[in-house]
C-alpha cells in the first residue's frame, strides 16, 4: 500500500467514525507525500467542522507574579524577561476591548491571569467585570485562571462563562521536563473540575520545547479521551530571560505536519492558532488548508499579535466564516 492510499485510506474510514492510534498517527507523520497529507487533513477538516472558523480574543489581566517554573514563560518572577508587573488589569480597558472585539465579528472573550490560581478575591472582583461586558457587548465569555477549584469555577459559571482554558501544555512523559512545580495530573484534575461545573474546556499545548512527535501525538491523544474539542496550538517563541531561549526553531513542514496528524487524530474538534502565530505568517494559510480552524485573535498576552482585520480578510477570503451558524453547527450548539 503506497502512501497515498494509506492516508485516503485513513481518512475515509475517520469519516466513518474510526479513531485513529497512536501507531497509525506516527505513520502519518512520517509519510513522505506530505502535501497529500495536508490536503486530506483540510478535508476532513472540512467534511467534520464545515466552514466556520472559530475566533476568540484574550486580555492579560494579571500580569508577571507567578512562581511556578514554565521554562517557555515570560510571565514567572524567576526570569528576568522585562515583562510589565500589575494585579489586575484596569475594568475600563477590559470593556473597552470586548467592544472592539465584538465590532470585528470575534465570537469570543477571555480574561487570562498570570500565576498558579487565581485567589478568591480577585475572581470576585473580575467576575464584577465579567458581567457588567455580558450586560453591554454581544460577545461569549472566556476565562484562563489557573488550576482553580472546583467552587472556584462555579462563580465563573455562574456570571456566563462558556469555556475555560487549561492547557495540558505537551504529553505527560515531556511535561517535568518543561514545568516542576505544578504536575501533569493536577492538570487533568482542573480540565474535570471545569467538566463538573458545566463549562466546556479550551486546552491544547506549545510545540517546539524539545517534544518529540510522539509526545505531540500523546497529548492531543489525551485530549480526545476527555473530549476537548477546542486544542490552541502554540509555537514556542523563546523569550529571552527564560530558560528555552535560543531553543531552536521548528520547520514549516514539522508544523503543518503537526497540524495535519492532529486533525487525523481528533477530526472534529476546533484546533486554534495561539501563541506564535506571527512566526508563521508565511504558511498560515496553508496550515489552514492542513487542518486549522480557529484562532486567538489580536494581541497574545505579552507578545504582539497579528491584525485583526487583515486575519478576517485572509479568513474569509479562504472560504470560511467567522458566524457561528455556518454549514455545520459548532460543537458546542
Amino acid at each position: 500500500m503506497n502512501s497515498e492510499t494509506t492516508i485516503t485510506d485513513l481518512k475515509e474510514r475517520t469519516l466513518q467514525g474510526y479513531r485513529i492510534t497512536k501507531d497509525e498517527a506516527l505513520m502519518l507523520s512520517n509519510i513522505h507525500d506530505k502535501e497529500a497529507l495536508y490536503q486530506a487533513a483540510g478535508e476532513l477538516r472540512d467534511a467534520m467542522t464545515g466552514t466556520y472558523f472559530d475566533t476568540c480574543s484574550i486580555i492579560n489581566a494579571r500580569s508577571k507574579k507567578c512562581s511556578e517554573d514554565c521554562k517557555w514563560c515570560a510571565q514567572s518572577t524567576l526570569y528576568d524577561t522585562g515583562v510589565d508587573a500589575y494585579e489586575l488589569i484596569d475594568e475600563k480597558e477590559c470593556l473597552e476591548m470586548a467592544k472592539r472585539n465584538a465590532a470585528h465579528g470575534i465570537n469570543k472573550f477571555s480574561f487570562v491571569t498570570s500565576g498558579r490560581a487565581l485567589s478568591d478575591k480577585n475572581i470576585d472582583i473580575l467576575c464584577g467585570y465579567y458581567e457588567r461586558i455580558r450586560k453591554q457587548v454581544p460577545i461569549k465569555l472566556c476565562a484562563s485562571m489557573g488550576l482553580l477549584t472546583k467552587e472556584q469555577l462555579l462563580k465563573l459559571k455562574k456570571v456566563g462563562i462558556m469555556r475555560y482554558h487549561c492547557n495540558l501544555e505537551t504529553s505527560r512523559n515531556h511535561f517535568p521536563n518543561v514545568c516542576t512545580t505544578h504536575t501533569f495530573d493536577e492538570k487533568i484534575a482542573t480540565i474535570h473540575a471545569v467538566q463538573e461545573a458545566g463549562m466546556e474546556v479550551c486546552s491544547g499545548g506549545i510545540i517546539g520545547m524539545g517534544e518529540t512527535m510522539e509526545d505531540r501525538i500523546d497529548m492531543v491523544l489525551t485530549l480526545r479521551e476527555l473530549n476537548v474539542k477546542s486544542i490552541p496550538v502554540n509555537i514556542l517563541n523563546p523569550v529571552p530571560g527564560t530558560p528555552l531561549e535560543g531553543t531552536p526553531p521548528l520547520t514549516d513542514e514539522d508544523i503543518l505536519t503537526t497540524i495535519a496528524v492532529f486533525r487525523f487524530i481528533h477530526p472534529d474538534a476546533y484546533f486554534r492558532f495561539a501563541g506564535g502565530k506571527t512566526l508563521i505568517t508565511h504558511i498560515e494559510e496553508k496550515a489552514i488548508k492542513a487542518g486549522i480552524n480557529s484562532s486567538i485573535m489580536g494581541g497574545m498576552l505579552t507578545m504582539a499579535g497579528t491584525e485583526i482585520e487583515k486575519d478576517v480578510e485572509k479568513i474569509n477570503k479562504l472560504g470560511y466564516v467567522l458566524d457561528d451558524k455556518a454549514e455545520i453547527t459548532p460543537f458546542w450548539r
